[in-house]
């Protein structure tokens, strides 16, 4: 069994902060893709930042140049550090990795919970 935990999320006023963080737990054998993923009210689900375990990372175009997502495969963490925020930032985050469970050796899709993030005066 591999879970998700994510923290962070919030209000904050346009212009503003946060950042949100997700770290796995489990019998992890290796990670390949970690990133976030967010949903707001009446959306679909869209990809905001991908980190793949090559090094390339993609970014929504609407967020480029504000959030920067890390990684840190010790730690099975990846965070997403949120600049600048605006109203159409709000949604609900969630954190997502691909992996292999040890042992098994079973390959696994997992979501986290979901976070909200609400952008707003």
């Amino acid at each position: 069994q591999v879970q998700l935990v994510e923290s962070g999320g919030g209000l904050v006023q346009p212009g503003g902060s946060l950042t949100l963080s997700c770290v796995a737990s489990g019998n992890i054998f290796s990670i390949n893709t970690m990133g976030w993923y967010r949903q707001a009210p009446g959306k679909q689900r869209e990809s905001v930042a991908i980190a793949t375990s090559t090094g390339t990372i993609n970014y929504a175009d609407s967020v480029m140049g504000r959030f920067t997502v890390s990684r840190n495969i010790n730690t099975h963490t990846v965070t997403l550090q949120m600049n600048d925020l605006e109203p159409e930032d709000t949604a609900v985050y969630y954190c997502y990795m691909d992996l292999w469970v040890a042992v098994t050796v079973r390959y696994l899709e997992v979501w986290g919970q979901g976070t909200p993030v609400t952008v707003s005066s």
